[in-house]
């Protein structure tokens, strides 16, 4: 079976979709014998194992047996909007090239990034008559309200009109949870039996409870501390200077230390809120591998996952799955109907905060810090929910669902045939 993917970032980006998408395609090469394309953007990194050829407008790579095909775009500062904006549309129009080049897939998938290129695949779906598989990540235009430095009605009109164009075309729809099913069929328009949940995943194997005392922890300093660790993006969705806000209020506590794992666009905004604080309980480390996930997350005595209000459902954390394989408990400062609350609430596996209220966040802090007991009793309770949303499991579904619809492509394939005969 040859499935093609549509999605910006891509191996060896370290963006959380990239990094999945990346997991998904190596999977269904080596564990199910798929052959696996992918229409990437440039690399935001350079990569030495990538094997690069051509300098036209789309170039081709293998990677761990995955086809590649690079669509060029412009690479200018995220910072703004305009940049931003102006390399999401020369990887959409490269990408739309890209999708003439491609051998025939028997399946076509896009995801979110940009929430346009489901366009492009849908074309590439339309052109060789294959199913057309849309997976959410982000659901826009609700997304687009985190952006601080434009806002558009119109913009926001052409994306609400572009998912609704996508979805009642899809051959299938993909969601990562219960909240976000139910936002694409109450505000998208999805058909209610053509949209399925795959929850994201990780890989349970390499991300296992490890011990605190490690040589992570010894580095960086952590061993003798009680660690509150927010690891991944530091972006616009989760409300970090909440973290700080209650950082502040827990400052009095000497060997309390939370601690930011990780890069982002909010980076510099929160290491400037700590030390116009003169907060000395916050610091602030780069981002880790995947080869090290394990230690990193093992210096951790609890997490903190967390999304501002009014985005249960547009956004799944996908740090959550990370935190499960290896064992932590954590705060959840997200609303009631957020995918995080649903699992922390039915796997007792953390405690629920109010999302922007820095005094409730700090509160379930304390009652980790205090009942180590509890802490250690919902951390291996982490690990067993983990092991439910393991990397081959997801995989697993995905496979199903390509099997599924696959001879949909064959059939349709073969009505034209004969048609133009």
């Amino acid at each position: 079976m040859h499935i093609a993917f549509f999605n910006r970032s891509f191996y060896p980006d370290t963006a959380a979709t990239g990094q999945l998408l990346t997991d998904l395609c190596e999977d269904l090469v080596r564990q199910h014998g798929c052959r696996v394309t992918v229409v990437a953007g440039p690399p935001l990194q350079p990569s030495e194992q990538a094997g690069r050829r051509g300098w036209g407008i789309v170039t081709r790579e293998t990677y761990h047996g995955v086809d590649i095909l690079r669509a060029r775009g412009t690479r200018f500062s995220k910072a703004r909007f305009v940049g931003r904006a102006t390399n999401y549309l020369t990887y959409f129009f490269s990408a739309c090239w890209a999708g003439l080049q491609l051998d025939k897939p028997d399946v076509v998938v896009a995801l979110t990034d940009p929430p346009i290129i489901g366009l492009a695949a849908y074309a590439a779906g339309r052109r060789f008559h294959a199913p057309f598989v849309m997976s959410y990540r982000d659901l826009f235009p609700e997304v687009a309200a985190l952006l601080e430095d434009f806002h558009s009605d119109s913009i926001n009109a052409m994306l609400q009109a572009v998912n609704k164009f996508l979805v009642r075309r899809a051959t299938r729809i993909v969601a990562l949870g219960d909240t976000m099913r139910q936002r694409l069929i109450e505000d998208k328009g999805a058909p209610a039996d053509k949209t399925m949940i795959i929850p994201d995943w990780a890989d349970t194997g390499a991300i296992t409870p490890g011990p605190k005392r490690n040589a992570f922890a010894a580095s960086h300093q952590l061993l003798n501390t009680f660690v509150v660790m927010h690891s991944g993006n530091i972006g616009l969705s989760q409300g970090l200077e909440t973290l700080i806000d209650a950082a502040a209020l827990l400052r009095d506590i000497p060997d309390l230390q939370v601690v930011f794992q990780g890069d982002g666009v909010k980076k510099r905004d929160l290491q400037g809120r700590a030390a116009s604080r003169g907060l000395t309980n916050v610091s602030f480390l780069p981002f880790q591998p995947k080869a090290q996930l394990g230690e990193s997350f093992a210096a951790a005595d609890i997490f903190v996952v967390s999304l501002q209000r009014g985005l249960a459902g547009y956004i799944v954390p996908s740090k959550l799955y990370g935190i499960l394989a290896a064992g932590r408990p954590y705060v959840a400062a997200v609303e009631e109907n957020c995918e995080v609350a649903a699992i922390t609430r039915s796997r007792d596996c953390g405690l629920v905060a109010e999302p922007g209220n820095a005094r409730d966040v700090a509160d379930k802090i304390l009652a980790f810090y205090r009942d180590r007991e509890m802490t250690a009793r919902l951390g291996v309770n982490a690990r067993s929910a983990g092991l439910v949303f393991d990397r081959t499991a997801q995989v697993g579904h995905y496979m199903e669902l390509f099997r599924a619809i696959a001879p949909m492509s064959s059939v349709r394939s073969a009505r034209v045939a004969t048609r133009e005969v």
